[in-house]
């Protein structure tokens, strides 16, 4: 292999490939990343088995070739270097010589032969915006279990359902579902993205501009993109039936200013517990939301919050930490807060836009 190519273009490519590099010591070749030249290209592959990449970046190929250097290593030289424009990559016997207008290196090379192959996704495929399909996932993945004791809730589900895909997860004491509207001939089939895998799959394509091809089967997704190819297995699962804790019908509900919330659970959170247990209190007939916590080795905290209330009656005791991470979902200035019975979820919306729903299950005083 001999090959020139940008300085620019293969540190943007080597710090992708070396995110999906495995840290696996019974696997060793794991930790490389698979350089590839051809035609007028040059490829890099990494894999952890859960995730794997492809990423394509132009090049003058002298020679073709193919070699595996450990990831960490490549990556970070090409990450420190200052040197701007072109640099040169040559295979040799057992290492891979580079070459800059100012600096040589030569890094050990590993048998490619042990190198697993990256799948090739057949499936459904759709096209659709990266920025919404972000926004999907940040508005739930937060919610999803970090356990992997059961690997169904600790993952982001994802189906469409007539024009929207939506895109929910849980830990079973907070659900979160998104729904952003989608047009497609193709239908798209319900999948559950390992958490872990969202949090790499976020970092690589999340600054992509444009729309990208999801294809999807039972098993994997793939994500294609030009110069970039990024496959994540799926959870071999069945998501809870969620729908059926929603409720449809409310007893009571406080309408309140977003940020006037977000600061008043900010206070609790000083004098709550371990559990960060907080109790709110809705009287509308005295026109009040109250917000109390309390820690015998601290002290004791009471807010009241200004608001449009309507119903009956209820306290009830949540952890205020489950509270606060939907915030970040919510891009409105107002909230509403929707209860029934104390041992019923509270639902938490947008005043103005109904394509996010929060659940949070209620702690036993």
């Amino acid at each position: 292999m001999k090959v020139e190519c940008q300085i620019d273009k293969i540190k943007k490519a080597l710090t992708d490939a070396d995110k999906i590099t495995g840290k696996n010591l019974t696997l060793p070749i794991l930790s490389s990343i698979l350089i590839i030249a051809s035609d007028k290209s040059l490829k890099f592959r990494s894999t952890n088995i859960n995730l794997g990449i492809e990423v394509e970046i132009p090049a003058k190929v002298e020679k073709q070739g193919v070699v595996a250097v450990h990831g960490t290593t490549i990556a970070t030289l090409f990450s420190s270097l200052n040197d701007k424009g072109a640099v040169v990559l040559e295979q040799n016997d057992q290492s891979l010589n580079i070459q800059t207008k100012h600096s040589s290196f030569v890094i050990k090379s590993y048998s490619h032969e042990d190198f697993p192959t990256i799948p090739v996704i057949e499936g459904e495929e759709i096209q659709l915006s990266i920025k919404k399909f972000i926004d999907g996932i940040k508005s739930v993945y937060y919610s999803s279990s970090l356990s992997d004791i059961k690997p169904e809730i600790a993952s982001i589900y994802i189906y469409s359902d007539n024009d929207s895909l939506v895109y929910v997860a849980t830990d079973s004491f907070r659900l979160a579902e998104k729904r952003i509207k989608f047009k497609s001939n193709t239908e798209f089939p319900g999948i559950l993205i390992p958490y872990k895998n969202i949090i790499e799959i976020i970092k690589i394509i999340g600054d992509l501009d444009g729309d990208i091809s999801l294809i999807v089967n039972k098993n994997q997704i793939a994500f294609n993109y030009p110069g970039l190819y990024l496959t994540s297995r799926a959870i071999d699962g069945v998501f809870p039936d969620y729908k059926q804790i929603i409720p449809k019908e409310f007893k009571s509900e406080a309408v309140v200013l977003k940020q006037n919330l977000l600061n008043t659970l900010k206070l609790s959170t000083i004098f709550s517990d371990k559990f960060n247990q907080i109790t709110l209190s809705l009287k509308p007939n005295k026109k009040i939301l109250e917000i109390n916590s309390k820690n015998s080795d601290i002290g004791e905290h009471t807010t009241t919050i200004e608001g449009t209330f309507s119903g009956e009656d209820i306290e009830m005791s949540f952890n205020s930490k489950y509270i606060i991470d939907c915030f970040q979902s919510i891009s409105n200035d107002s909230i509403i807060l929707k209860f029934n019975n104390t041992n019923k979820p509270m639902i938490i919306q947008s005043s103005q836009d109904s394509s996010f729903t929060y659940l949070v299950m209620p702690m036993n005083r």
